[in-house]
């Protein structure tokens, strides 16, 4: 009986080592940050359209798989660009992207699973040297720094999209000038700054000498419309007024009325 078993346990065992050969041809995993596309050599060819996502799959064994990965990926870049006035510059640039997960098929049907060096990289520093070459170099270096790298991460993600990469930033790490022209630029930037400073002293004491020109006129108005409002009959009632208020008061005086100057009651004491 046990000789009757032999032969089928012979063949579990070369079907269990052809399974295992087999098995790596068969079964493949996708990680969580990648995605994959099928190709079917004898079938309808790239499948485009149906993108694999994480997980364990199986496949023929003739068939191919190509994986993306679609998390973010950085590539550093050291490049020689030109001003507009034909200075040359040395810049340093990041750029992030990712292919878009759902179109892998038509980034790797164009430009293969090479589409950094492909693509992405070359469209890259064709556009920093275009946008550079719009500023001159102090524009670069200074003021106009953020400018400079709004317009290339724009026109860099127009023709990216267009391929089905997204570029999520396109930074400017670091710009070297000539050692001269960069003193030239700090030296006028400086200046600036200076004029800017005295300017502003300049406005203050100009702001404080109008202050105090309103305070006066404002005083002097004042006291011309007080002279003007004084006539004799109303000084003559204010000091009736007066007299009457004082003779309220418990301590003993002598009033002359009309006795003082332009018949205005006189205090004689006091006591």
């Amino acid at each position: 009986m046990n000789n009757r078993r032999l032969p089928f346990i012979i063949l579990g065992i070369i079907a269990f080592i052809v399974f295992l050969t087999l098995s790596s041809s068969l079964f493949f995993t996708i990680e969580a940050t990648e995605r994959a596309i099928m190709f079917y050599p004898f079938g309808s060819g790239l499948d485009k359209e149906n993108i694999m996502g994480p997980g364990v799959h199986m496949k023929a064994p003739w068939n191919d798989y190509y994986v993306y990965k679609v998390n973010e990926i950085s590539s550093d870049e050291n490049m020689d660009v030109l001003d507009k006035n034909g200075l040359s510059i040395h810049v340093d640039v990041t750029v992030r992207y990712y292919p878009i997960p759902d179109k892998i098929g038509f980034v790797h049907e164009k430009f293969t699973k090479d589409y950094e060096t492909v693509l992405v990289i070359p469209e890259v520093r064709s556009t920093v040297r275009q946008v550079m070459g719009r500023y001159s170099a102090e524009e670069i270096y200074s003021t106009k720094r953020a400018e400079v790298e709004t317009a290339i991460r724009t026109e860099t993600e127009n023709i990216l999209n267009k391929n089905y990469v997204h570029a999520t930033a396109v930074l400017i790490r670091g710009i070297v000038l000539p050692e001269q022209i960069k003193q030239a630029i700090e030296n006028k930037l400086q200046q600036e700054q200076e004029a800017l400073a005295y300017q502003f002293r300049l406005d203050k004491e100009k702001s404080e000498a109008e202050r105090k020109r309103i305070a006066a006129e404002g005083e002097s108005r004042a006291n011309n419309i007080i002279n003007n409002s004084l006539t004799d009959k109303l000084l003559k009632m204010r000091g009736i007024e007066a007299t009457l208020e004082l003779a309220k008061s418990p301590n003993s005086k002598i009033i002359v009325v009309g006795s003082g100057k332009d018949g205005l009651p006189m205090i004689l004491g006091n006591n």
